[in-house]
């Protein structure tokens, strides 16, 4: 998730495999002290997938007495300041907690002393079935393991290859590739596609998701390694802004919120031709363009290199009912053989290196047979190692604000940079 407000993809085949893999063979407690069943909750962000894809269903069939109650919110940042006033309560906490990549820092740097420490429950033994940043990012400085991660965000390039036909660009996906390898390039060809543009339609659906893919491409961007705020003077987020703005300028954006409803409609509208897309937008588009959308889409690889955007974590508060069945969940959830299934059937594209192996295959018909296996695999293996602080969220948001405001109101760049500062200072304090 995202970032990721919203979630999660859909694929073509079903893995088969041992559903009950990396998970201990009892419910960890059975029952509460009443004798009836232990109920597990867990609250999330936008969409995971792990209902749509019935893996609640056979954990609970392999656990009898376990029962598990979902909840969701599709705003990651209302889920976010609801979960941090539940935090400070102590009250209200689901048994397990997803956190987004971009607050995990928070949680490790400031908030360890919330969530259990989840080597109590024996998970430094999983440390070698996930991706080294993964396992990192999800780790205090003292070594406390306070989350496992459920999917990463290697990205791609979706496009409607409808569109880019009547517009006289090419379509294929090595071809695009290749003409994009850059994000001058990628700019030049939305110039040439929005001189002939079909209809209404922009040649990409909003300057912040195009700003947002630049900076998922660098190693350092609003924190430096030693945990100073940089963003101001960050060579990585100037580029991307001053191509984010140049977009805007050349008409080039469709000038829409992500995750708004005038967004969501704009896949069945065919309002814009490309979309920088992690994994997890896989699902998100083919919910929102539905059947129709069938073989229109395509997907090439990145201009400008390899990147990641999103991905999330699964974790314990201490103020949970039930901690040790929670964690065997949770453990269950993200071992290889559910990610693999996951990103089969949804497109979360897995944190666990064994599950990565196991998906290298995969292609998508609705795609047009794109080889989503090997695209998103090889981005996850080039991507750099972000270097992750306290805000890098609240960073991000106030900075595709302003983007926001440069492509749909007019203001000033510089006076927009500036909007994007005070509300930086606003939400860290």
């Amino acid at each position: 998730m995202r970032t990721v407000r919203v979630h999660r993809a859909a694929a073509a085949a079903v893995l088969v495999g041992a559903l009950v893999a990396g998970c201990s063979s009892g419910g960890g407690g059975g029952a509460d002290s009443a004798g009836g069943e232990v109920e597990i909750t867990v609250d999330l962000f936008g969409s995971f997938g792990y209902q749509e894809a019935r893996l609640y269903a056979e954990y609970e069939k392999a656990h009898p007495g376990i029962v598990i109650k979902q909840t969701d919110t599709e705003d990651e940042q209302d889920y976010w300041k609801s979960l941090q006033t539940r935090l400070a309560g102590g009250g209200g906490l689901a048994d397990v907690q997803a956190v987004e990549v971009g607050r995990i820092a928070s949680v490790t740097q400031q908030q360890g002393d919330r969530f259990e420490d989840l080597r109590k429950y024996g998970a430094q033994a999983l440390k070698g079935e996930f991706a080294g940043a993964t396992w990192a990012a999800g780790t205090a400085p003292d070594g406390a393991v306070l989350g496992l991660g459920t999917d990463v965000g290697p990205e791609a390039m979706c496009y409607r290859t409808d569109l880019l036909r009547q517009a006289g660009l090419p379509t294929d996906r090595t071809e695009l590739a290749a003409k994009w390898s850059t994000w001058d390039g990628y700019l030049e060809l939305g110039r040439r596609y929005q001189a002939k543009a079909p209809g209404k339609s922009a040649w990409i659906d909003s300057v912040g998701s195009l700003y947002t893919v630049m900076v998922g491409q660098e190693k350092e961007r609003y924190y430096d390694a030693s945990g100073k705020l940089v963003y101001a003077e960050s060579p990585a987020v100037r580029n991307a802004w001053n191509s984010s703005v140049k977009a805007a300028e050349d008409g080039l954006s469709a000038k829409l919120d992500q995750w708004s409803p005038q967004w969501n409609q704009a896949f069945s509208a065919g309002s814009f031709a490309t979309l920088p897309c992690p994994a997890w937008m896989l699902g998100y588009i083919k919910g929102q363009a539905g059947e129709a959308g069938k073989g229109t889409w395509d997907i090439a690889k990145l201009p400008g290199g390899a990147g990641n955007w999103g991905g999330s974590f699964l974790a314990v508060p201490r103020a949970a009912t039930h901690k040790k069945e929670a964690y065997e969940l949770i453990r269950w959830l993200t071992a290889p053989a559910q990610q693999a299934r996951l990103f089969r059937e949804r497109g979360n594209f897995p944190s666990s290196t064994g599950a990565i192996a196991q998906v290298a295959d995969a292609t998508d018909p609705y795609f047009s047979g794109a080889p989503i296996g090997r695209l998103f695999g090889e981005a996850a293996k080039a991507a750099p190692v972000q270097v992750l602080g306290v805000h890098d969220k609240n960073v991000a948001d106030q900075i595709t604000n302003a983007l926001s405001e440069v492509e749909r109101k007019g203001t000033a760049p510089e006076d927009a940079w500036s909007h994007a500062r005070k509300g930086v200072e606003n939400a860290i304090g």
